[in-house]
């Protein structure tokens, strides 16, 4: 389907070329347009995903079991209590187990080193649902929304506003991988990690992207095309939540900074959102919002991914 990803592991953006990358949002697209057409896919028809979850969600596990229903093939959904990953059993033993069970292993866990760990071991493609370090997918689904309403990814001025994160890691490897332009906004002491930041900038040379961390919102959003934020506090950071929400306070998509951003400009949230926090509900809701389109294009982008690493040549 594309050429040298089927049997590839994707643990992090950087897994993916910037071809790879185009090519996957291509498909994506594709099979978008031909799923709301009526087409029906039977690319993963017989195959069966393993899906492991340390960490609840809602918008991985739909999109993954819907997806793979809509390409013939079959999901299973592994909680915490399923595998309680390195206590009952190691990771090396399940991941061993699991490949020679299944086509595919999805999991969503805390530390990044269990996916990797999955991916050496399983002999079958391994995609990073999320991990505390990346979350790929998320910015797969985010590029082909950019694409599908800014008609390109190369050249744009796209801004993230809140916590260096997990998302803020990916999506800065994507960036610098397809030519788009970023500056990461954080409060001080929030920033990305620095191996991120010097990897990103690294891939930046080159394609001709900028990527940046400032700790000035409104002097970064300027003319900005894509603005983009998470949850101030992660699953995981939940007692943290009260002592960041005064310290992110000025990290807000609002009216203030739609108002010095490009008059078309589109908001990005990942989701779930805390309205009131990084995002007012009214903002989310006018017409440079899509968030929705960009929720729904996990299911698509994730689609394409799974047909991209499992599907028969």
């Amino acid at each position: 389907m594309i050429p040298g990803l089927k049997g590839r592991n994707f643990v992090s953006v950087t897994d993916f070329s910037r071809s790879e990358i185009e090519q996957v949002i291509q498909l994506a697209i594709r099979l978008k347009t031909e799923f709301k057409a009526g087409k029906t896919h039977s690319y993963l028809a017989g195959q069966t995903m393993a899906m492991i979850f340390q960490k609840p969600s809602l918008r991985t596990r739909v999109s993954f079991e819907t997806g793979m229903t809509q390409l013939g093939g079959h999901a299973i959904y592994l909680a915490p209590t399923d595998i309680s990953l390195g206590q009952r059993e190691t990771t090396e033993d399940i991941a061993v187990v699991l490949g020679r069970m299944t086509n595919l292993i999805m999991a969503r866990v805390f530390g990044h080193n269990i996916v990797q760990d999955l991916a050496r071991y399983a002999g079958v493609p391994v995609i990073n649902g999320l991990s505390d370090f990346e979350h790929p997918c998320q910015i797969i689904a985010d590029l082909q929304t950019i694409q599908e309403h800014k008609g390109r990814l190369a050249g744009l001025h796209a801004i993230y506003t809140g916590d260096g994160n997990n998302v803020a890691h990916s999506l800065m490897y994507g960036a610098a991988r397809t030519g788009m332009h970023l500056t990461v906004v954080t409060p001080p002491g929030f920033e990305p990690t620095p191996k991120v930041i010097k990897e990103s900038q690294e891939i930046a040379r080159d394609t001709g992207a900028r990527i940046n961390v400032s700790n000035d919102l409104l002097k970064s959003a300027q003319g900005a095309d894509v603005v983009y934020t998470d949850v101030w506090a992660s699953m995981g950071q939940e007692s943290e939540a009260q002592s960041r929400k005064a310290k992110f306070r000025d990290y807000q998509i609002n009216a203030k900074l739609l108002a010095v951003m490009d008059s078309h400009a589109i908001i990005l949230h990942c989701l779930p959102a805390h309205y009131g926090e990084e995002i007012d509900y009214e903002t989310s809701r006018t017409p440079h919002s899509v968030i929705f389109d960009q929720a729904e294009n996990r299911l698509h982008a994730q689609k394409a991914i799974m047909v991209a690493l499992a599907a028969p040549a």
